[in-house]
């Protein structure tokens, strides 16, 4: 089986490089197409990426080579990713920078949407360091199934999109206007015939908002989040 895995990455280098490392222990299950999405970091952070990338196998990809546009750059991201995989032949798994896999999660997920017809997108649960589960999947904490099909939003935390799904949806159609586009692309998925699911027996540990530390302002200054958000202009969904 074979997958182009994607992390989109703003700093926040220890958790990325930690998400680096664990998607290369999965290369002994699968052949792994793996890019990273430098949008924007510090120096330092894309030297220490530049340099990680012959020892953790991934191709680095950095936003300012591909847009204008100030951070964040999740629809250039998703367009330039989704053509990628179109051309390969090829199903999407996006793994983001505050997220930890195990050796068999790409694996497990690539081997459900094979395996059930009409899949459009399919998620790894997210859990703390303690196995219990987290943002964003709070919604399914009391769940008892193995498998949900669900027509909620599914977080591009660790999430596959199938090919079928990529080929019937192009991203271009994407608003430019928003910044997060997992809620759309969700809906979207369900609209076209496709059904969603999330996995609870596959977990991934996950450290909300890791990968973008000032929205964790949400939690301990809300005041100062929501400025951010509605006079920043940041965090649009």
């Amino acid at each position: 089986m074979s997958v182009l895995v994607i992390t989109p990455v703003k700093d926040a280098l220890e958790a990325t490089l930690q998400t680096a490392e664990a998607i290369a222990t999965s290369r002994q299950r699968l052949h792994i197409d793996y890019w990273m999405y430098n949008d924007y970091s510090s120096k330092e952070t894309e030297e220490a990426l530049k340099k990680a990338s012959d020892r953790l196998e991934f191709r680095l990809f950095h936003l300012k080579d591909l847009t204008n546009t100030p951070s964040p750059n999740y629809k250039t991201v998703l367009q330039h990713a989704q053509k990628a995989a179109i051309a390969a032949k090829l199903p999407l798994l996006i793994v983001e920078s505050d997220v930890t896999v195990k050796p068999d999660t790409i694996s497990t997920l690539l081997e459900f949407s094979r395996s059930h017809k009409q899949v459009g997108m399919v998620g790894a649960i997210t859990v703390d360091e303690e196995g219990k589960v987290n943002f964003p999947y709070l919604k399914f904490k009391q769940e008892k199934r193995q498998v949900i099909s669900t027509k909620r939003s599914l977080s591009f935390c660790c999430t596959l999109l199938t090919l079928d799904f990529l080929e019937a949806y192009s991203f271009t159609n994407l608003d430019a206007s928003k910044d997060w586009f997992d809620t759309h692309i969700s809906k979207k998925s369900l609209e076209l015939g496709f059904k969603n699911f999330v996995l609870t027996s596959v977990t991934v540990t996950h450290r909300p908002h890791g990968s973008r530390p000032w929205k964790m302002l949400k939690y301990t200054n809300p005041i100062s989040y929501y400025l951010n958000k509605f006079f920043k202009g940041r965090d649009k969904i």
